[in-house]
């Protein structure tokens, strides 16, 4: 089976509204589908690489290559775990958390999207906070990065609520525009008391290799 070579098929994480897991290639395709739609107001630009300025086909496409290209690319010491985000069975976004040297570091980053017509539900709280307990609770995380803009309130809005502080400032080029981004932070010790809602966690003893992790070095 391609699970027994590739067992992040089988991780699946689910909070008392969502389910977060990999997706089919029929989902990938829904996926492709959400963002061609759109993903945020067309006046602003939230991501540092601007792939939703692509007209909606090649947007999508490069949902499902992006997606492609994650997989292939994996390995123990520099992997981006991108799954699907699904509400009452449909697909309503992305939500990705990533590390370099993880075993070493035990520091992740995260980042995400919605679907437009998702969006101001308290989805992207549930979602990130579902990735959180995996990085910590089921990967031994230290400390999780995330960043945003400074013209997108609802992300820092996010990251209030699950206990993430400052930690510094950067500055990027953005659609010819000089823009700032400011970097937070969430170490363990203030995930443990900002613990948002319940998640579950199937699946992910025989992923912990993929990781770069013996089942004692997670715990």
């Amino acid at each position: 089976m391609l699970m027994d070579h590739w067992p992040l098929l089988g991780l699946h994480l689910k909070t008392p509204h969502l389910e977060l897991r990999l997706p089919s290639d029929e989902e990938l395709g829904q996926l492709a589908d959400l963002a061609a739609a759109g993903v945020h107001e067309p006046d602003r630009m939230p991501f540092i690489v601007p792939w939703t300025d692509l007209p909606p086909a090649e947007r999508a496409r490069s949902v499902v290559q992006h997606h492609w290209l994650r997989r292939g690319t994996w390995v123990p010491d520099n992997w981006a775990l991108n799954l699907a985000v699904f509400k009452d069975g449909r697909v309503v976004g992305l939500q990705e958390v990533a590390a370099r040297d993880f075993a070493v570091l035990r520091q992740v980053s995260t980042a995400s999207w919605l679907g437009v017509r998702h969006q101001g539900q308290g989805i992207g709280t549930e979602m990130r906070a579902a990735v959180l307990h995996l990085a910590f609770a089921g990967l031994g995380a230290h400390d999780a990065l995330s960043g945003a803009f400074e013209d997108n309130p609802s992300s820092f809005a996010v990251s209030k609520k699950l206990g993430y502080e400052q930690d510094g400032v950067e500055q990027y080029s953005i659609r010819d525009v000089r823009v700032t981004m400011r970097r937070l932070r969430l170490p363990r010790v203030r995930w443990e008391t900002h613990r948002h809602g319940a998640t579950t966690i199937t699946g992910l003893a025989p992923c912990l290799p993929l990781f770069g992790l013996s089942k004692e070095a997670a715990l």
